[in-house]
């Protein structure tokens, strides 16, 4: 039954599958286990970013294809909610419009790009889709009157999923019954089916061309797949998964802006979720997120702690210092690569192989 679930895709490591039953539990738990609005913020945001990080993967790890137009994919479904709600109003047709409409989009314009593009090199491919990347966020920034610009745009959702909707008037375990606990299993629920889609996604027949694409393209066009084909329809698929996790993010946040889904920052921070986690592993997306999204959320925190312990010693507290979190961010993803060059879920499968 789980393997079915899980596609086949079972984690081959112990201590991987006791990370992962972890990071499972926690997360479908989250409310109660760490009630608290800022834990359970991050909880959704490592859901959301869990799929996003797969659907980057499906291109990446598995198709071999360098792409720096994701957050545009992602900014588009964020967008597509965004403005349906504006127009439509805070019912739940606008959500499934907005997501819907994003996640086409996105696809469409995949298409067009792939379809163009996926003939030439990798690295020129890459460069085009930073260039239609860069193109649409100054396009965003500038068409202030529909999309807020800089400033981004500030929309009601249903009001079932805000915390002004209470389904009970009792707390249980801490824990208000209100619509913002419906919004978080809303995304929880809607990642975990879009998670459990592309695992069965990269184990299809289809997820095996791609795999064979990626180690050697012109052995599989020599018996007879179409290269091209499969490449771009790979891409149209991440397209329209990363709009739908930009569209989960739009629900979450009731709030997008330029930063917050376009910005070239949120795709540095998936290339490092993909490279920590595992590429080619999907698993790798689950662990990457995870530590990453923690990283950003209480690293500085701890640091800052870290720094007032040892306050009185030389050189430490300005080493440990909470405004150079980012610096000990940047070591720590060094120190990954180098002691993990498959990622955590690579090496963990390695060491269950030895």
């Amino acid at each position: 039954m789980l393997s079915t679930i899980l596609s086949g895709d079972m984690p081959r490591s112990r201590i991987l599958a006791a990370l992962l039953i972890a990071i499972l539990i926690c997360l479908a738990f989250a409310p109660f286990i760490f009630p608290g609005v800022r834990s359970v913020d991050t909880a959704a945001r490592i859901c959301i970013f869990i799929v996003l990080v797969a659907s980057y993967d499906l291109m990446l790890g598995y198709g071999g294809i360098v792409s720096f137009a994701h957050t545009m994919f992602f900014g588009l479904g964020a967008y597509g909610v965004a403005l349906a709600c504006t127009h439509m109003g805070r019912g739940f047709d606008a959500l499934l419009v907005g997501s819907i409409g994003g996640a086409a989009l996105a696809a469409v314009l995949a298409f067009l790009i792939g379809l163009f593009s996926l003939r030439v090199r990798a690295i020129f491919f890459a460069m085009i889709t930073l260039a239609v990347a860069s193109a649409v966020a100054v396009l965003v920034s500038q068409m202030s009157g529909i999309t807020g610009g800089e400033d981004g745009l500030n929309y009601k959702i249903p009001r079932e999923l805000t915390p002004a909707f209470k389904f009970a008037d009792e707390k249980i375990m801490g824990v208000r019954m209100n619509g913002k606990l419906l919004n978080y299993y809303l995304i929880f629920t809607c990642s975990l089916l879009l998670f459990l889609f592309m695992l069965r996604v990269v184990h299809s027949p289809f997820g095996r061309v791609l795999l064979a694409i990626r180690e050697n393209d012109f052995r599989a066009e020599s018996i007879g797949y179409r290269v091209v084909h499969y490449r771009v329809a790979a891409t149209c698929m991440s397209a329209a998964v990363a709009a739908l996790a930009g569209a989960l993010y739009a629900i979450w946040l009731r709030y997008v802006g330029p930063d917050t889904s376009l910005s070239m920052e949120v795709m540095i921070d998936i290339l490092l979720m993909v490279v920590i986690g595992g590429m080619g592993t999907m698993y790798g997306a689950v662990i990457g997120a995870t530590l990453f999204v923690l990283a950003q959320n209480y690293l500085q925190g701890l640091m800052g702690a870290a720094s007032e312990a040892v306050e009185g010693l030389p050189i430490l507290p300005e080493l440990l210092s909470a405004d150079r979190w980012l610096l000990w961010l940047g070591v720590l993803f060094i120190l990954s690569v180098y002691f993990f060059p498959t990622g955590i879920v690579g090496r963990l499968r390695e060491g269950k192989k030895t």
